[in-house]
């Protein structure tokens, strides 16, 4: 059984004007999957669709064999781009809402990731750099035994000595049986732990996909140049 199912998705914030249009997708589990392309093509919008924020205009989305609804939020742990916690709180206070409402998140793999990076529980999310927010949001996501993990460019604000420590802690936490889907711009950066890859366009449209270690034997290039290839012609 797949983890993730797209069928015939649809979305338009206006009429006629669709972000993604007839997508098909199918992914199984225990991969990294890389969702990759630029600016306004779109990533966004699906990852939200596929964590149940928005709804599409037309389509499926099954997310273990289950179509999207309140039993696949449980199975779903999304990173979204933006801090979405209130400055006020503090770090063990975030700790303790995440265990509260989700049954599947580990208290002490959080705290045990919290130490590892120096990250003081009593400080409040206001005092930590917008870097350090990004880690503590990214170690709350990956504490959950999740199905699916969606991360919304989990690198992009970070300096690039966190950004391997981020990569390395996507590998090492997440459950095997799972998968986890990255969306990011920094494709060197993320491509040495990525096992697939669809680069989706403008109009929300899939140029290409496969394994990244296929894509690079064949073409002879890095899935960055590749990226860039691709784009350039598109």
């Amino acid at each position: 059984m797949s983890v993730l199912e797209c069928k015939n998705l649809c979305k338009a914030y206006k009429k006629g004007e669709y972000v993604i249009n007839n997508l098909n997708i199918e992914i199984p589990k225990g991969k990294i999957v890389g969702l990759l392309g630029p600016n306004g093509c779109g990533k966004s919008t699906l990852i939200k669709m596929i964590a149940g924020i928005l709804q599409p205009n037309s389509g499926e989305i099954y997310v273990s064999g289950k179509q999207i609804g309140e039993e696949t939020r449980a199975l779903v742990s999304y990173l979204p781009e933006r801090t979405y916690f209130s400055g006020g709180m503090k770090v063990s206070e975030v700790v303790k809402y995440f265990a509260s409402f989700y049954s599947d998140f580990s208290t002490e793999r959080a705290c045990e990731l919290l130490s590892v990076l120096g990250i003081n529980s009593d400080a409040k999310l206001k005092t930590l750099s917008k870097g350090t927010k990004e880690k503590v949001q990214l170690i709350l996501v990956m504490s959950r035994q999740a199905k699916l993990y969606l991360l919304d460019e989990p690198i992009a604000g970070v300096d690039p000595a966190a950004r391997e420590y981020i990569l390395s802690t996507i590998v090492g936490n997440y459950n095997p049986e799972a998968t986890v889907i990255i969306t990011t711009h920094l494709i060197t950066d993320v491509e040495q732990v990525l096992d697939d890859f669809y680069f989706l366009t403008y109009g929300g449209n899939i140029l290409k996909s496969g394994s990244v270690e296929d894509a690079r034997i064949e073409s002879g290039k890095s899935l960055d140049e590749l990226f860039r290839e691709v784009f350039r012609c598109s």
